[in-house]
């Protein structure tokens, strides 16, 4: 095992841009070195903060699965890759490495309860295999969000558990930054069902040596079920034209999802017409905005755009953007898309001010599958799903199929099967993956705040 010093020297030369979806303060989202090789943190067993706390094993009830939720269908043609000699039963262990610690916990949450209701929902059975899950933090107390050296650790851990035979995550795209080549390199599966920062997976999208540093095997074992920023931050420029604006200053938190979908934003902004009245980074620790919201004032845009998450400080903005008096509307991407943003800035600021993007459409409006889910996750849990609660969902549904499809328990078989599952009428309805592991699914939806509450206003995405 490599020393703490050497790790450590390891990690610094990592993007800590406490990037992507969802991300905390961060440098620049051009850092994109990732590791080629298995990254081995100090604490082996470091999938929690606290060590007191080690992460929860769910092994899912053996009974009939619950008809409230019914099982989604891929289709696919048989896979033939993999040791023809791999054993077609037995336990198979899915992992997820999110952060379980800090302000993301509450979206987290849903995500990994929608992770186990998949399970739940096929009796812990996938033909002769026992599948368990096992929740892992990527996060930790001292930093309070996703940490480096915890999801390098997670990533070791689990390609030197052979048991593991898929890995969901990461909620941070700065996170599977440092995961993916690991995974990669041993040929496990990773399915995320947040990151959208478009580098990790479309050619001539992010760095030059993007997606191809995140795949040293040189080939495609990453998969998101969640459509990526080049798409969010177009129809985010798109849905202000629509309303009637005519002029915008843009924000973002230097990281690598708020800044990278800022940067979307401002493209497509310039392509249309729209008027930038200015550009900048913020710093997401600051403990105020109201000079940056004074300056803003003076340029009278018809709206304020912010490339960042709850977690990077969007809440203060828009106290501070009220405080001072811009009477701009402030849109925001999904990474603001959850309860804990209106608490942070208010109801009473973002109540008809606040306008949102989201990658598919609110729990609310899911239908078909999609509807049963929420109606299932409501009876569980007594609460309603936040909105990345299915695509935990998902994301272990893409799981389960694929070792169903693959019928062994093989690490390449597995990871072959899963480019190859489509999904007809499933929660998030009809799609595949393409080529680079991303989900057909381009549908955005935009939405407001209402009364303290998200409201749903319009489909986007649809030309």
């Amino acid at each position: 095992m490599r020393s703490t010093l050497a790790v450590l020297l390891t990690l610094a030369l990592l993007p800590l841009a406490a990037c992507g979806k969802k991300a905390g303060p961060a440098a620049d989202a051009g850092a994109a070195d990732a590791p080629t090789a298995t990254v081995v943190a100090p604490a082996a067993d470091a999938a929690t903060a606290d060590p007191t706390k080690p992460p929860p094993e769910t092994k899912a009830p053996e009974t009939t699965p619950p008809a409230t939720t019914p099982a989604t269908t891929a289709t696919a043609p048989e896979v033939t890759g993999g040791d023809p000699n791999a054993p077609t039963t037995g336990t198979i262990k899915i992992v997820s490495s999110v952060p379980r610690t800090g302000s993301a916990t509450a979206q987290t949450t849903t995500i990994i309860n929608g992770i186990r209701m998949a399970v739940d929902e096929v009796g812990g059975k996938i033909g002769g295999f026992t599948i368990t899950f096992e929740d892992w933090d990527d996060a930790s107390a001292k930093k309070g969000d996703w940490d480096p050296e915890v999801e390098a650790a997670n990533a070791d851990k689990a390609v030197n558990d052979k048991d593991v035979m898929v890995y969901i995550g990461t909620y941070n795209s700065g996170a599977a930054m440092i995961s993916m080549p690991v995974l990669n390199k041993a040929g496990l599966l990773m399915v995320s069902p947040a990151n959208t920062y478009t580098g990790l997976t479309k050619p001539g999208m992010g760095e030059a040596n993007e997606p191809g540093t995140y795949r040293p095997s040189g080939k495609v074992t990453y998969y998101r079920v969640v459509p990526a920023d080049d798409i969010q931050g177009s129809v985010g420029a798109k849905w202000i034209q629509q309303m009637g604006g005519k002029s915008v200053y843009i924000l973002h938190d230097n990281g690598l999802y708020g800044k990278g979908i800022a940067t979307v934003f401002q493209q497509t902004a310039d392509d249309l017409g729209l008027k930038v009245a200015g550009s900048e980074a913020i710093d997401p620790k600051a403990q105020e905005y109201k000079s940056l919201m004074t300056k803003i004032k003076a340029t009278n845009p018809d709206f304020v755009y912010f490339g960042g998450t709850t977690q990077t400080n969007a809440g203060q903005l828009l106290k501070d953007l009220v405080a001072v008096g811009v009477t701009a509307k402030f849109m925001v991407p999904d990474g603001c898309f959850e309860d804990a943003f209106i608490q942070a800035a208010g109801p009473e600021n973002a109540n008809d001010r606040v306008f949102v993007t989201f990658g598919g459409v609110p729990p609310e409006r899911l239908t078909g599958q999609g509807a049963e889910f929420v109606k299932a996750y409501q009876a569980k849990y007594n609460a309603p799903p936040e909105a990345y609660a299915v695509y935990g969902y998902v994301s272990m549904k893409v799981a389960l199929e694929a070792i169903k499809i693959a019928g062994k328990k093989d690490r390449t078989a597995i990871t072959e099967a899963a480019a190859q599952v489509k999904f007809e009428d499933g929660a998030l309805g009809k799609f595949s993956f393409n080529e680079h592991g991303d989900t057909t699914l381009t549908i955005m939806s935009g939405n407001t705040v209402k009364d303290g509450k998200f409201a749903f206003v319009t489909l986007l995405g649809q030309e």
